[in-house]
């Protein structure tokens, strides 16, 4: 979420900033849970996003905090901790403000959501990887090959 660069200057004399999103920003509202410092006091506030992406998201918050400070993101669901930075804060609209948080480092799976865009998976960055098959759905086939007998063992069918 960090990734905003310098405005380009286009033919009205007008400022843009070009699209370079590092992927794609879903819009959903998942439950969450956001945990550090505001000032000298800690703070926990739940919340919901307003959209993810694998590198971070938007939450709007009524705790005051600071740009470039850290903060933890908790999902409820899965007791789940993520640290993340600050990288955004919009203008304050009835006591709340927007805040862009950025993962650390990027973990598309902590969203959990089951039908993530293509560019999350196209990372080779991707968190809590532990294999060769970590991260990637089951390949549809035939059904699963039952282990092999072997005599003496609880799961052997007697022999006849």
């Amino acid at each position: 979420m960090s990734n905003i660069k310098d405005p380009v200057t286009v033919p009205t004399g007008r400022s843009t900033y070009p699209e370079i999103r590092r992927t794609q920003r879903v819009h959903i509202a998942i439950p969450i849970l956001v945990r550090g410092m505001s000032g000298t006091q800690n703070f926990e506030e739940t919340g919901r996003t307003t959209t993810v992406n694998a590198h971070g998201c938007l939450i709007s918050l009524a705790t005051r905090i600071s740009r470039g400070q850290q903060v933890a993101l908790i999902h409820p669901k899965t007791a789940e901790e993520l640290p993340c930075k600050v990288v955004y804060i919009s203008d304050r609209v009835q006591d709340r403000a927007d805040v862009g948080l950025e993962f650390m480092e990027p973990s598309p799976l902590f969203w959990r959501i089951a039908f993530p865009p293509e560019d999350w998976g196209s990372s080779s960055e991707r968190k809590r990887t532990t294999g060769p098959t970590a991260g990637r759905l089951p390949t549809p086939g035939p059904a699963a090959t039952p282990a092999p007998n072997v005599p003496g063992t609880p799961a052997s069918p007697p022999k006849k």
